[in-house]
């Protein structure tokens, strides 16, 4: 679940800032908190692009038996990564994704010396679950904005190849500055 940085320092500084008026929980450094719960996501986001890159030198050494199967990359790629993911427990569905996110953040929580907790660990994962929510449900809207309009452009691009990649990123930060994320 790639987030772009604004997005992410918006939802953690909604974590800190919600569950503290909410008095679930009392952070003694609220910049620090915010701060480390950053730290999980791009965590998060460091397993998903070192799956990304394993699924590609796996790939590549292997690029010979999927031309000689007439395996679509993009097929062969999913595969990879999903078993890589197994491997490593890690979620590829955003949903469940955003779940182990919110596990880790509840455990940062509740380890987290320089937070006084009020509530109970459900209450507290069910919150920050909320607050992921709609931080995936934006992230979904602007995937499916971005995908649609490469669609709509004349000529068909295949998915995953450096043409589409270079589209994809460039669609995708304007789409971010529509939206005041960037």
């Amino acid at each position: 679940m790639k987030l772009p940085d604004r997005l992410v320092e918006r939802i953690a500084s909604q974590i800190v800032e919600k569950l503290s008026e909410e008095k679930v929980i009392e952070a003694e450094d609220p910049d620090l908190f915010r701060r480390k719960i950053i730290g999980v996501f791009k965590k998060a986001e460091e397993e998903e692009r070192q799956l990304d890159e394993e699924a590609k030198r796996i790939l590549k050494e292997k690029i010979e038996v999927l031309e000689e199967a007439d395996v679509d990359y993009r097929t062969a790629f999913r595969a990879v990564k999903a078993k890589l993911a197994e491997e490593r427990k890690i979620n590829i569905n955003p949903r469940e994704r955003m779940n182990q996110i919110a596990n880790m953040i509840r455990d940062l929580i509740m380890e987290d010396d320089t937070v006084e907790i009020y509530e109970d660990p459900p209450v507290i994962r069910r919150r920050i679950v909320q607050i992921l929510r709609e931080a995936l449900r934006i992230e979904q809207e602007i995937e499916k904005a971005v995908r649609e309009k490469i669609r709509s452009y004349s000529r068909n691009i295949l998915e995953g190849t450096p043409e589409w990649n270079i589209l994809y990123r460039r669609i995708y930060e304007d789409e971010l500055r529509k939206r005041g994320l960037a």
